[in-house]
């Protein structure tokens, strides 16, 4: 289990001195023995790359539309290494705009096609493993207002008219693993223009697909593949995520393909103070025991959910800005109600709901919230 602590300032003494003022009162008494470990690391600076010289001139008016005016080096490494046709992995950090990077090449090839006889000479196919990533996407794709761009959501709740529209007409298909294996695989006549066209695949979270999941995904991987080369496609795939460990391997497992790697992040970080943090043994009836006595191996450990929401609990006391994730939106609404149940403020506590999706924290109107697979307090 991780605690993190960010602080986007310069950083100061005073800085240093409240992240361990904050940590000690989380492993005062008893509880220290569960603050396992501590690691700093120290503010960094933005390094800034340069639009590459191939990118549509709607798309960077677009970006600058929204305050966008020059990439990091990062995401015009990424987008450089798809464009000259190599299939690649960006691993870089939470909110380092890895999607900027994959962006760039995809929608600009989209928007050069658009000028096709058929509107769409160039196609792309976007993975996802929840279908509130891919919603995300698509409204972050939608709010560039780029002309000519037909992007659209695949997925089990997509209306059958849609389908074939999503079929006959859009450049880029936001999807997941399961449509892919059970429509387009499987129905590949219908998506035969789609496929002759399909320039890039783009697998996001790609850390998600290990274990067996990630075997089915390999196998739907290499059908796609066969199916494209049908089709006289070579599509370049580009997979991301902010944690995996060698993500040239992973790449080259799933797809059977060899993998350029970025992980050199030049987004801009604040100073972070990371810290493990492990739950304790507990007795026959459940009570924490952190000096292990009355512990059994049967009993074993108090559930991360019931920690998270002590944790949570106790920070939201201090009215501490926090985000705190779950697996899933049943284990975000656990949570959320757990922590309402052991914050001592009345007050606060009738602010602590759950909500979704994680990227309108800031519009729900909720001090703190559970969204999607967080929760959080939204920043003041």
């Amino acid at each position: 289990m991780t605690t993190t602590v960010r602080d986007d300032r310069t950083t100061g003494l005073a800085e240093v001195r409240r992240d361990d003022h904050l940590l000690a009162g989380l492993a005062a008494g008893s509880r220290t023995a569960r603050l396992v470990h501590t690691e700093r690391f120290e503010a960094r600076s933005a390094r800034l790359g340069a639009w590459p010289t191939w990118t549509h001139p709607a798309l960077v008016a677009a970006l600058a539309g929204r305050g966008i005016t020059t990439p990091w080096i990062h995401q015009e490494t990424t987008a450089e290494a798809a464009h000259r046709g190599d299939h690649v992995v960006v691993a870089t950090g939470t909110a380092s705009g890895k999607s900027l990077g994959y962006l760039l090449p995809v929608l600009t090839d989209l928007l050069d096609g658009a000028g096709a006889p058929t509107g769409r000479g160039a196609t792309a196919l976007y993975l996802s493993p929840t279908k509130a990533l891919a919603a995300d996407q698509l409204a972050s794709i939608h709010r560039l207002a780029l002309p000519g761009l037909r992007a659209a959501v695949y997925d089990g709740d997509t209306a059958t008219d849609e389908r074939r529209w999503i079929r006959e007409h859009a450049q880029l298909v936001l999807t997941n693993p399961d449509l892919v294996h059970h429509s387009l695989l499987s129905g590949h006549a219908r998506w035969a223009p789609f496929l002759r066209a399909l320039r890039y695949v783009v697998i996001d979270e790609c850390h998600v697909y290990r274990g067996v999941f990630g075997a089915h995904l390999a196998g739907v991987l290499r059908r796609l593949r066969r199916l494209a080369a049908r089709y006289g496609s070579s599509p370049t795939f580009i997979l991301s995520s902010a944690t995996v460990a060698a993500a040239a391997d992973l790449g080259e497992r799933l797809t059977g393909l060899p993998f350029v790697e970025v992980t050199d992040d030049g987004s801009p970080s604040g100073r972070l103070t990371f810290a493990l943090w492990e739950p304790p043994l507990v007795d026959a009836d459940g009570r924490p025991v952190d000096d292990d006595t009355g512990a059994t191996p049967e009993s074993g450990r108090r559930s991360t959910l019931t920690e998270t929401a002590h944790l949570l609990a106790q920070l939201v006391d201090q009215d501490v800005q926090t985000v705190a994730f779950a697996r899933s939106r049943k284990g975000v609404e656990t949570l959320a109600e757990a922590t309402r149940a052991f914050v001592h403020d009345g007050r606060l506590a009738r602010l602590v709901a759950a909500y979704g999706p994680y990227p309108r924290i800031l519009d729900t109107g909720c001090d703190y919230a559970a969204v999607g697979s967080v929760a959080a307090r939204r920043a003041s």
